[in-house]
């Protein structure tokens, strides 16, 4: 179908969508990449019917539209949550099955069985929504957008969350789909962009700055120009942090797990794991999704259920002798895709950094002149001052992120957990904090554990490495560890 964006303007919580003249013809594939602001959900809102532009026009023959975002993941684990049926039950509610949620898309037996099998989503058939891994999440929803069979796909983001097989996996997966089906692949990270696409849109702040062909896209400018903005904001932060740094009295181990074993009724996560942190130690956690790296980081916040039937160490202490989750998280800071999809009161972008003095989800304590400044300071170094008193619910899924990566490390934690920090983030965005990890990972301010399933947001100055194996004795992952060489970086 052919598509034209004449003179439109649409306007998001914290930003406008700027096109004066765009067409997307018949059967054209188009990729899209924005360097800051989520022009994404917002595109898919406008062709879905959603949203409304506040002026200007989009034309032409608009069919079935289908989008995948991880805005609209948030919406649909909201509604699971609202069906929550624990209470009700002699077990625990872990939502609608995968295959439940792509059937009642079409009501299609035979379709819904081709999409789990063309997506692995097959073994995880009756798993319920809420116990999928991210990257799982992630590919069920696609499965639900295509089962509903658009002639046209709005994809936001679509390798977010994957591991690096999957990645691979769905790339050949799009490319032989776009030979039947007409799709918009959004982008914030210049090597996910589809080799197969032809014609690329570059978004900047909203607006739409300019349309390339691919050989273009490969020498523009824009990437050079981005990381240099990334590195001085990454210099205001570090300055930011060495002027109200303090230092945490805690005790070794930082955290040890011995013979360590998740299992449900049903599925063995993981089995056997012996795992130390010392002080000073920074680590990298690796692993295919669903392995159990989250549940892994679980174990060490303290919100997982099994975290007391296993034999832990942490800061020094034996878990389950007295001390209470708040004496450990006052020493961690988190970020994680299920905090971020579970942060859903309404408080204002200033009240959400300020949470992390307290290591609580909304603010419900006064804060003091000295928190609020420095709350304030991050405001204006994320370049968010004026949404200080914006509702967090209102804000760009990436402006969400970076003001929770924002609320973990306010308080410069002895313990930073960061798991899949950079998912939803704008290229600005992943660069400013890719480089202010590096900055605190290299003088020490805080000790690292980091997921991520991109090598190129590998840290020079993690050094130690833990990567889940499959382990075909319990049908589950099993771990083994590794420390690169000092002279050598970026040896494994």
């Amino acid at each position: 179908m052919e598509i034209r964006f004449e003179q439109l303007k649409a306007d998001a919580a914290t930003f406008t969508l700027d096109i004066d003249n765009w067409v997307i013809q018949e059967r054209q594939s188009w990729g899209v990449f924005s360097t800051e602001g989520d022009v994404g959900s917002l595109l898919g809102g406008l062709l879905c019917g959603e949203f409304f532009c506040s002026s200007g026009n989009i034309l032409g023959n608009i069919g079935t539209v289908a989008q995948v975002s991880l805005a609209e993941q948030q919406r649909l684990l909201e509604l699971e949550i609202a069906s929550d049926d624990t209470d009700f039950l002699d077990r625990i509610d872990t939502g609608s099955t995968v295959y439940a949620h792509i059937y009642q898309q079409c009501e299609d037996e035979e379709l819904t069985l081709d999409l789990m099998s063309e997506l692995d989503l097959t073994h995880l058939k009756d798993s319920g929504f809420r116990v999928l891994s991210s990257g799982e999440t992630r590919r069920l929803m696609l499965a639900r957008a295509l089962a509903t069979q658009p002639e046209f796909l709005v994809l936001d983001e679509p390798y977010s969350g994957l591991d690096a097989a999957h990645r691979k996996s769905l790339a050949n997966y799009l490319m032989t789909l776009s030979h039947s089906v007409q799709m918009m692949v959004v982008v914030s990270r210049e090597e996910d962009m589809p080799e197969w696409i032809e014609q690329i849109a570059l978004f900047s702040q909203g607006k739409l700055d300019s349309l390339m062909d691919k050989t273009a896209w490969d020498s523009h400018p824009v990437i050079s120009q981005i990381k240099s903005q990334s590195i001085q904001q990454s210099v205001q932060v570090m300055k930011l942090i060495r002027r109200h740094r303090h230092t945490s009295q805690i005790d070794n181990p930082i955290f040890e797990l011995r013979e360590g074993t998740v299992a449900y009724t049903d599925k063995t996560i993981f089995s056997d794991v012996n795992w130390r942190i010392n002080k000073g130690e920074h680590w990298q956690i690796t692993g295919p999704n669903g392995c159990g790296k989250s549940t892994l980081l679980g174990l060490i916040f303290g919100d997982h259920p099994q975290c007391y039937s296993n034999d832990i160490q942490i800061f020094g202490k034996q878990r389950g002798t007295g001390e209470t989750i708040w004496e450990i998280k006052k020493h961690i800071g988190m970020v994680s895709l299920a905090l971020h999809l579970q942060y859903r009161v309404d408080c204002s972008a200033l009240k959400v950094i300020l949470s992390g003095f307290y290591d609580s989800i909304g603010l419900y304590q006064k804060p003091t002149r000295l928190e609020q400044k420095i709350a304030k300071e991050w405001l204006e170094i994320l370049h968010m001052i004026q949404f200080a008193n914006t509702s967090f619910r209102r804000l760009e899924f990436s402006q969400q992120r970076l003001l929770l990566i924002a609320r973990a490390i306010v308080k410069q934690p002895a313990l930073l957990i960061l798991d899949e920090p950079y998912q939803g983030l704008d290229y600005l965005g992943r660069r400013l904090i890719n480089n202010t990890l590096e900055l605190i990972a290299r003088e020490n301010l805080s000790q690292l554990l980091y997921v991520s399933h991109y090598q190129e947001d590998r840290l020079e100055s993690i050094r130690n490495y833990l990567d889940f194996i499959p382990d075909e004795k319990s049908r589950g992952y099993k771990t083994q560890l590794s420390y690169s060489n000092i002279d050598n970086p970026s040896g494994r």
